[in-house]
């Protein structure tokens, strides 16, 4: 996977020649833009008529966290506003909910992965050179003594092209499973039909569940009870109307 790099890679300079990275500046521009977009691959699955089941009681499937944690209270609610976006609500008791929506979320183990940037080298050509004349001093009647110097101008930066490196990176990936079930007894050993699932998934490098969540849950309100036929990829920025409304909550 080829990326432009915030920063480039000198080459030997040739004598006279130096060659100076990329401009900071553009890559401190790239960055700036890219870290307000989350990506979050989504692959969900729905059964025919799923849209009925509108009432839900949530149980937590992730062992990690406990029910009255604040972390699994915070993620409980973005989850409820994502599913009321979708006309969803909680049922008042358990027993009379349609579907139990079993949440689990969290961070799957570091990830090692190569990227290969390609970066623009620049020369720093010298400066032309020209003569000036400069006041050295003043004779006994005050008048300026000049002088002939030469002066040479500032450098001036010339693309001489680009070069590619390879770096290894170290990610995460933040996932959001959520599973609706049928809310009736297991029928004959087998456990209560699933209506609809939902799968979201951010890699990258932080590992910060709490601050990647809204993002994520934000994406999937959508496809929530909906069938992807595959995995869809989402581009969500941090200043989407859906974003503000799973931080806002309930």
């Amino acid at each position: 996977m080829k990326a432009t790099s915030p920063s480039a890679l000198c080459l030997p300079a040739s004598p006279g020649l130096p060659l100076v990275p990329g401009l900071l500046v553009a890559g401190v521009l790239f960055f700036a833009g890219c870290a307000s977009t989350t990506e979050v691959k989504i692959d969900a699955l729905s059964k025919p008529k799923a849209e009925d089941a509108i009432s839900y009681s949530i149980h937590n499937r992730n062992p990690l966290v406990e029910d009255d944690s604040l972390r699994y209270k915070e993620a409980v609610n973005m989850v409820k506003t994502a599913l009321s976006g979708r006309g969803l609500y909680e049922a008042p008791e358990e027993q009379k909910a349609d579907i139990i929506v079993d949440l689990d979320y969290g961070v799957g183990p570091p990830q090692m992965k190569r990227e290969t940037y390609s970066e623009p080298v620049y020369l720093a050509r010298p400066g032309a050179m020209h003569m000036e004349h400069v006041q050295v001093g003043t004779d006994t009647n005050g008048k300026p003594i000049t002088r002939t110097v030469t002066v040479q101008d500032p450098p001036t930066l010339e693309m001489a092209g680009y070069r590619e490196r390879v770096v290894i990176l170290t990610t995460y990936e933040k996932y959001l499973r959520l599973s609706a079930s049928d809310n009736k007894p297991a029928a004959e050993g087998r456990p209560p039909a699933q209506i609809w699932t939902l799968d979201a998934i951010s890699e990258g490098e932080s590992h910060d569940i709490r601050k990647n969540l809204p993002m994520i849950v934000a994406a999937s309100i959508d496809y929530i009870g909906k069938d992807t036929h595959g995995e869809k990829t989402v581009r969500i920025k941090d200043s989407n109307p859906d974003v503000a409304f799973i931080k806002k909550g309930l």
